[in-house]
């Protein structure tokens, strides 16, 4: 699959997966809606129900009390005395609960108001007949009886009632509705939402599915190029090897083939200072001769001091044969230097194991008379034990350690300290001063063959750590450099913790 087809697969990705959310949003946020809706509809179901209830309770508590009253009349029965008073008590609080039930209708409120009118009426109409009873004027209560039923009170209670029930059934018959729109409502948006989250589910396979093949195809032309790649890798490997090998033998034959000419150069150079001092004495002695007298001869006594022209000429003549002597000493030094490089990358390592702390601490003793000179002082902390070649790990160590105690600032109490840790099969070392530091700008130069940076006040070819990073490659590690000018550095060498030969860089 080329890029655009992954971007695509991507964008589409991406667009379902916000789809899916918004789907899963949308249905959350509605199911949440309609089931509150659902819930509210079914209470004021209940409640018209519950209300339409007290109201029947309260008519039935009414016409208690007038059946209670007219069996009283007839019979003067306790019993019926007893009905009648259960009845007018209960029709007060039946009737708070009605109206605390309606009165959130503005219509059932005007019917509250009728119907406490008429049940007060009736109430008073209650309470004349029964003191009539007491009284013992049964004719007189039979009397206030057939006027009450006359006036009509308990038809308006009834009529009242009834018209309450009405309206109760009205509101229960919309608010039933309403409930069943709800549920038919949520059901429908379940329903939908189900099938989009199927129908996205369906998609998401999809595409998952045609990810997954690409990703194999992907996966399949990735080992090819792998195969072709390793392929590749071994035999630039190869060449790289074999170049570095014919580069070694080359920098070995040239080094050791400029040791002839230069080896002429510096027997000339002898010669042709004795040549110089002839020629100079006898410049000399004839300029002490008489205009009129024989010449000196040669190894005649006496010392001939030279003035003048003669004097300067010689004197440059010296100073030019010292510069000469100066360049071929430095020649030789670097010809040396170039001939234990290639002899050292020719060698073969061994890996053994190795206690670090010992061997850091066999350098630091050899080292000792140099760190007291310098007036520095060198704490070596706990070190991992390693499996390397422990000639390769002296070479570096020492060089560093050295190059520690040579760079330390004159008139100030050097300290420099070792210290190791161990991370992810790696070990990592750190040997920090607190010398001259080493200006951001020549942290790289200060690798490179026969290139030094800061003051050149101290004995060196230069070479030193660049054979260092060289033989840390070789083990299969790192190293670096963190310094600033007159803050002191500190050079971290990270290696293998268990080298061997397939550990070996490239770069041998």
């Amino acid at each position: 699959m080329k890029a655009e087809g992954h971007r695509r697969l991507a964008f589409w990705q991406i667009l379902l997966f916000s789809a899916g959310l918004l789907v899963l949003t949308v249905i959350s946020a509605g199911s949440v809606y309609l089931v509150n809706k659902a819930r509210g509809d079914s209470k004021w179901v209940v409640h018209t129900i519950e209300a339409e209830n007290q109201i029947n309770a309260l008519l039935l508590e009414v016409r208690r009390a007038e059946s209670a009253l007219r069996g009283y009349l007839l019979t003067l029965g306790p019993e019926f005395q007893t009905d009648y008073e259960r009845s007018v008590a209960a029709m007060i609080p039946a009737l708070d609960r009605v109206t605390r039930l309606t009165r959130d209708n503005p219509a059932q409120r005007e019917n509250i108001e009728k119907l406490s009118a008429a049940i007060e009426t009736r109430l008073g109409q209650f309470a004349r007949e029964i003191a009539a009873i007491k009284q013992g004027q049964p004719d007189m209560a039979t009397a206030l009886s057939r006027e009450a039923a006359a006036q009509g009170a308990t038809t308006t209670i009834g009529n009242v009632a009834e018209a309450m029930i009405g309206e109760e059934e009205r509101l229960f018959r919309l608010r039933s509705a309403n409930a069943d729109s709800s549920q038919t409502l949520a059901a429908s948006m379940t329903g939908i939402g189900s099938g989009l989250v199927v129908l996205l589910a369906l998609i998401s396979i999809w595409l998952v599915r045609r990810s997954a093949r690409a990703r194999d195809e992907a996966e399949a032309r990735l080992r090819d190029a792998n195969v072709n790649l390793e392929t590749v890798v071994d035999e630039r490997t190869a060449d790289l090897r074999e170049a570095n090998d014919e580069i070694q033998r080359f920098a070995y034959i040239v080094s050791h083939d400029l040791r002839s000419p230069l080896v002429n150069i510096m027997g000339f150079t002898s010669e042709l200072e004795e040549l110089g001092g002839d020629v100079f004495r006898r410049i000399g002695s004839l300029a002490h001769v008489p205009a009129d007298g024989p010449p000196l001869a040669p190894g005649a006594p006496g010392e001939i001091v030279l003035e003048g022209a003669d004097k300067q000429l010689s004197d440059d003549f010296s100073e030019a044969l010292g510069f000469i002597k100066t360049s071929i000493a430095k020649m030789d030094r670097l010809i040396s230097a170039i001939l234990n490089l290639t002899r050292e990358g020719r060698r073969e390592f061994q890996p053994v194991k190795i206690d670090t702390s010992e061997l850091i601490g066999a350098i630091v003793s050899t080292l000792a008379h140099q760190a007291a000179e310098a007036q520095a002082e060198i704490h070596v902390e706990p070190l991992p034990n390693l499996i390397s070649d422990r000639l390769a790990l002296e070479q570096i160590f020492s060089n560093l350690i050295d190059n520690a105690i040579k760079y330390l600032k004159s008139g100030v109490p050097g300290e420099i300290r070792i210290r190791g840790r161990t991370k992810l099969g790696y070990a990592i070392f750190e040997i920090s001063d607190n010398g001259r530091g080493i200006d951001p700008k020549d942290h790289q130069r200060i690798f490179d063959l026969f290139r030094r940076a800061g003051t050149q006040d101290k004995p060196g070819q230069g070479i030193g750590l660049a054979h260092v990073r060289a033989l840390v490659r070789r083990l299969g590690g790192t190293m670096s450099v963190s310094s600033e000018l007159n803050a002191g550095s500190t050079f971290t060498i990270t290696l293998p913790i268990a080298w061997n030969v397939s550990n070996r860089k490239a770069d041998r």
